[in-house]
C-alpha cells in the first residue's frame, strides 16, 4: 500500500499540473471504487468544477473543488495518472476525469482496493478531525510524543502506523524508521525513554523526507503521477531484507509478525 513518501510525491505532482484544470466529463468504469455515492451522483457533485488545489492529508490525495473536496485513497494498487486523451489506456481504469487542454486524469486499480469519494466543508472537518498527527509537520515532536505515547501499551512498531495517533506510516517506514531509532519494534510505546522517543521522532521525519526526495518506494505496483517507479527500495535497510546482513552492524536483518503485518529489524542495532 502507498505510504506518506508516495502519496505526497503524486500530490506535489499534481500540485503542479492540475491547479485551474477544469473536469469537464467523468466516467465511472468501476462503480465499487465510488464511496457512499451512486456514480451518476458522484459525477454529479465534481462535473463542471475547477482544481483549485491539490494536498494530502494521511494518505488521501486531496483536490480541492471550491467547497466540496474529492479524496483519493490508492488502497494498495491504485495509480493516479495524469495523461493527455487518446494516449494508451491502462488495463485496469477504474474512473476517468476529462478535463479541459485535452488531458485526462485516471485512476486505475488492479485490485480495486482504492476509493473515491467527495466530502462538503462540515464532513471535511470532522474527517480530517479524526485522523492522528502529521508527522511532517511542526505539531509531530518529541514532546507529544512524550505525552502521548505513556498511553498504550501497543508494541512501538504497531502504535506507529495507528492512522488516529500518526498518520501515513505505514509498514515500510516504520520499520526503517526504528532501524533508524535504535529501538526495538517490539517495545511498549509506554517503555519508551524520552531519548528514545526523541530518536523515534527524528528517525520518521528523516526516513519519510529521504524517501520523498527518492520519490516513493516501488516493489510492484506504485508509481508516480506520470506513470514512473520510486526509487527509494534501494535504500531501505532492514524492510524486506531478512535474513540479509545489517549494513551497520554486520549482523542479521530478521523478520517477525505484529498485527499481521511483517516486521522487519536488526535485533543487534535495536535493543
Amino acid at each position: 500500500m502507498p505510504e506518506l513518501p508516495e502519496v505526497e510525491t503524486i500530490v506535489r505532482d499534481l500540485a503542479r499540473l492540475l491547479p485551474g484544470s477544469t473536469i469537464k466529463k467523468v466516467e465511472v468504469v468501476r462503480p465499487d471504487l465510488i464511496e457512499d455515492d451512486t456514480p451518476e451522483g458522484f459525477a454529479k457533485k465534481i462535473k463542471g468544477k475547477k482544481i483549485r488545489g491539490v494536498t494530502r492529508r494521511a494518505k488521501n490525495i486531496v483536490m480541492d473543488l471550491g467547497g466540496d473536496r474529492l479524496l483519493v485513497n490508492l488502497g494498495m494498487t491504485g495509480r493516479l495518472l495524469v495523461a493527455r486523451a487518446g494516449e494508451e489506456e491502462p488495463t485496469h481504469l477504474g474512473v476517468r476525469l476529462t478535463l479541459d487542454k485535452g488531458r485526462e486524469l485516471r485512476y486505475h486499480d488492479v485490485r480495486r482496493f482504492g476509493r473515491l469519494w467527495t466530502l462538503a466543508d462540515d464532513a471535511w472537518r470532522t474527517f480530517d478531525g479524526e485522523l492522528g498527527v502529521e508527522p511532517l509537520s511542526d505539531n509531530f515532536t518529541a514532546e507529544w510524543l512524550q505525552q502521548a505515547a505513556p498511553r498504550s501499551r501497543v508494541a512501538v512498531k504497531t502504535w506507529l502506523m495507528d492512522q488516529a495517533r500518526v498518520v501515513g506510516v505505514g509498514n515500510i517506514y516504520a520499520s526503517e524508521a526504528l532501524f533508524r531509532a535504535k529501538v526495538d519494534p517490539r517495545r511498549p510505546a509506554n517503555s519508551l525513554a524520552p531519548d528514545e522517543l526523541a530518536r523515534i521522532r527524528d528517525g520518521v521525519r528523516q526516513v519519510l523526507a529521504e524517501a520523498i526526495e527518492f520519490r516513493g518506494t516501488t516493489f510492484l505496483d506504485y508509481r508516480d503521477a506520470s506513470g514512473q517507479e520510486g526509487a527509494f527500495a534501494a535504500r531501505l535497510k532492514v524492510y524486506d531484507r531478512e535474513g540479509q546482513t545489517c549494513g551497520v552492524c554486520g549482523g542479521t536483518v530478521e523478520r517477525i509478525v505484529q498485527g499481521g503485518r511483517s516486521t522487519f529489524f536488526c535485533p543487534a542495532c535495536q535493543h
